[in-house]
């Protein structure tokens, strides 16, 4: 007879001797007709079968539906009642030792049961020896009640999970825009040097103007003085016309240059402070309608400390419609890939290609490298979550996975194509009709950089 398969180092279980009804066996001399009125008192209400047993071992059950099965027949009871329960048991009964797992027992039970439920399972010790009864229905209840206490672990575990994940993307953020406030900060400093160095001269300039200055109104006054001294008159004379017309000239076009070369450096710092503006997107609503060719071009801004210098940016900007989106979060995306791109090209003779077309259904935006290119068994992991071939601590592989998480978001795709020594293509597609979900891609960071 087949019994429960039992782990060799599985503890006792409580969950199976839980479910022990303790029932007294039949035994196998018992009469047909006395076992079936065994059915009718209470403590048999609830079982299907009754457990035959001899010397504490379990040779079989007999079912109500046997015994129906009997009884139904003409003359039934007069031929079969008289004979014991070994005439119609059923002797390959469902046996469970007590310190089997609840999963396993109900896969046991599930796998040898038959249809319709005509039989529960008798429970036995470890050396197979009798214990009890086990409902079928119980069993099943049992095993619904531990599902459901795993469903709510598991909710508590994904919780968790989003949680931590929440808290690495925002970890992934603040890097990342740390580095883009550095590389911003980085570019606003250099013309917010020479505006302070040409303020410095021009103070110098204006001490010189002031002495100049001096000079003439101290011969002001000794021109309407009444008591003048032509001694004094003829030495401030000559203090005057030491310092030429020329010289003087010269001070206020150097002073008209500075101001030119100072409005410039201002306009500069203004320029960068709009185009961060803009990148961020931080005064407009989360969706609008926008150009994808201006946020290529705020972006290629904002991005111009980790470019200049070492890579050439060549634009092919096609004339394209709006689209809608969400601004900062399409800019986050376009920094991720021309920063990535960046990374990927050679010190020097680094080219990056951003180019921009549309069609009747798509707007699409690539960024293309000359760099060395992607493993294609890397390939197929570059977009998931964490994944960075980087070495450890310079990447979190966050970047891409957020980036086609917007892009998908939008009702959109980001996709990507790449040779060994040849170099990389990313291209991102958004629908010319708007599929945006703004509360999907509400909690993606701004700004950060793929790993």
């Amino acid at each position: 007879m087949a019994t429960a398969p039992t782990p060799t180092e599985a503890p006792i279980a409580p969950d199976i001797a839980a479910l022990r009804l303790d029932v007294a066996p039949t035994l196998a001399g018992t009469r047909v007709n006395d076992a079936a009125d065994l059915f009718l008192l209470p403590a048999y209400a609830k079982l299907l079968c009754l457990p035959v047993v001899a010397d504490g071992r379990v040779l079989g059950t007999l079912s109500r539906h046997a015994l129906n099965n009997v009884f139904l027949r003409r003359f039934g009871r007069e031929l079969i009642g008289g004979k014991p329960v070994t005439a119609i048991f059923n002797d390959r009964p469902l046996i469970v030792r007590i310190d089997t797992p609840l999963e396993v027992a109900v896969a046991y039970v599930s796998q040898h049961i038959g249809t319709p439920l005509t039989e529960d399972f008798v429970i036995v010790d470890q050396n197979d020896r009798y214990l009890g009864m086990g409902v079928v229905l119980d069993l099943l209840a049992a095993l619904r009640a531990r599902v459901e206490q795993g469903a709510v672990k598991l909710a508590g575990a994904y919780g968790q999970l989003k949680r931590s994940q929440s808290a690495l993307v925002q970890s992934e953020k603040m890097a990342s825009l740390g580095q883009m406030v550095a590389g911003v900060a980085h570019e606003i400093n250099t013309p917010l040097g020479y505006v302070r160095n040409n303020v410095e001269m021009m103070r110098g300039l204006f001490d010189e103007l002031r002495h100049s200055l001096q000079e003439y109104q101290a011969l002001g006054r000794l021109l309407v003085s009444e008591t003048v001294d032509e001694a004094a008159l003829g030495a401030q004379l000559a203090r005057i016309e030491g310092a030429s017309a020329e010289d003087e000239a010269a001070l206020l076009d150097d002073a008209a240059a500075m101001f030119d070369d100072t409005l410039f450096g201002v306009d500069q710092i203004r320029d960068l402070v709009v185009n961060l503006r803009n990148f961020s997107r931080l005064d407009q609503a989360r969706v609008t309608e926008v150009s994808l060719n201006d946020c290529v071009e705020q972006t290629l801004m904002i991005a111009n400390n980790v470019l200049k210098n070492r890579v050439e940016i060549v634009r092919r900007l096609a004339d394209l419609p709006t689209v809608e989106c969400s601004p900062s979060q399409i800019n986050q995306v376009l920094l991720n890939l021309i920063t990535n791109a960046a990374q990927a090209v050679a010190e020097q003779g680094g080219k990056i290609l951003v180019k921009s077309e549309a069609d009747n259904d798509w707007v699409r935006v690539s960024v293309q490298d000359n760099g060395a290119g992607i493993a294609p068994e890397h390939l197929k992991k570059i977009f998931d979550p964490f994944f960075t071939t980087k070495p450890v601590g310079q990447g979190t592989g966050l970047g891409l996975s957020i980036s086609y998480q917007i892009a998908e978001a939008h009702g959109g795709r980001l996709d990507v194509v790449s040779r060994l020594g040849i170099g990389t293509r990313f291209m991102l597609s958004l629908p010319r009709r708007s599929r945006a979900q703004p509360e999907v891609v509400a909690h993606a960071p701004q700004g950060a950089v793929a790993a």
